[in-house]
């Protein structure tokens, strides 16, 4: 909206053309971000214990999380609102490519607030049931898919991409839909199966929809796009307004969510961000690097599929509690240390998966 208003006023003085380079605009998006989160969350906070929306800890889950009862969940509605308005604020309503992340955004954030509703109005920890939270994730993400299928306009917006091979580029046709329907239903449900301790999922989602926003930007310039070896892709560095909204709203929300937690990000925050992450790696074409980069949600939930087949197939389980982050607090692991650890990894396969911008 402000792109806009700056365009009239450089008429008047051309200092207001600043607003037009993108990276001036993705870093007012953090910003802008992160102040509403600052200013917001601490009302939010005081509003959701005045209301008693507190966390309903699972009666099967490690004892220590017994004392976390009655912390006040939702707060990733704080996150979304920061993103909207940041998003909106300075980012080009013109593009496409924004409107289809902030579509899947705030629809997985939709979907997460009913589940967190239901299990606050209802005194249990299941919410809505996994197949009616899969369904409607999975009616977001093959509209989505489908939109972006039928308003491509070059061939690389549909192709899949190998990293470390320069030439690799396959065409999909229909498959770029199915592609992408799993990349993002599995990534929001891989960031809320991770969304288990204090500041655990939100870091690394930061991490990853920093670097995220390097690849759009580097994928929107032609230059940058021909120098590196990946698809040009035109209009999509204008994600990088997104994902600066991203970074500066995720981290306002550490800012209270860090161990010990005052606020827990809930269904609404890590299926929406979540969801976020996956549909950012399908615009800027880079499914695979997501999946290196997002290493801790991919061991989260591999934890989680493998205890499941390992139970029915032997009675037998191969961790002691999952997600993988259970397992290591009944190790005797303290949080702060789980959470450290998990967010010095993400570091790690971040820096692995920027790495692949060069090594072509």
């Amino acid at each position: 909206m402000l792109l806009y208003l700056a365009d009239l006023l450089t008429g008047w003085e051309s200092g207001f053309r600043v607003f037009q380079y993108l990276t001036f605009r993705s870093i007012l998006s953090t910003l802008t971000a992160l102040i509403i989160s600052f200013m917001v969350g601490p009302t939010m906070i005081r509003r959701l214990s005045a209301k008693n929306i507190g966390q309903k800890v699972r009666e099967l889950g490690p004892e220590s999380h017994f004392s976390k009862a009655g912390t006040p969940t939702m707060g990733g509605t704080l996150i979304l609102v920061a993103i909207g308005i940041s998003t909106l604020l300075w980012a080009d309503w013109q593009n496409r490519y924004v409107w289809a992340v902030l579509f899947v955004t705030l629809c997985f954030g939709v979907i997460g607030f009913i589940d967190d509703y239901r299990k606050i109005t209802e005194g249990n920890s299941k919410g809505l049931s996994a197949r009616a939270k899969l369904l409607w994730q999975s009616l977001v993400a093959v509209v989505t898919a489908v939109f972006l299928f039928n308003t491509s306009t070059i061939a690389a917006e549909t192709q899949f991409i190998v990293p470390f091979v320069k030439a690799v580029m396959v065409d999909m046709g229909w498959v770029y839909v199915v592609l992408a329907y799993f990349v993002i239903v599995g990534t929001s449900n891989a960031v809320n199966l991770t969304d288990g301790l204090d500041g655990l999922a939100i870091m690394p989602t930061v991490l990853v929809g920093g670097a995220l926003g390097i690849f759009a930007y580097a994928s929107g310039n032609a230059n940058f796009a021909a120098y590196l070896g990946i698809p040009s892709l035109p209009g999509v560095g204008e994600l990088v307004v997104f994902c600066g909204a991203l970074v500066g709203a995720g981290l306002g929300f550490l800012w209270f969510n860090a161990y010990p937690a005052q606020v827990f990000m809930g269904d609404v925050g890590a299926l929406a961000l979540g969801g976020a992450l996956g549909t950012l790696a399908v615009l800027v074409r880079q499914e695979i690097v997501l999946m290196i980069m997002g290493g801790v949600f991919v061991m989260e939930t591999v934890s989680v599929m493998l205890q499941v087949l390992s139970f029915k197939l032997t009675g037998k389980r191969i961790f002691r509690m999952a997600p993988i982050h259970h397992h290591f607090e009944l190790r005797g692991w303290p949080e702060p240390r789980i959470i450290v650890r998990f967010w010095i990894i993400s570091v790690i396969l971040v820096l692995v998966g920027l790495a692949t911008l060069k090594l072509r």
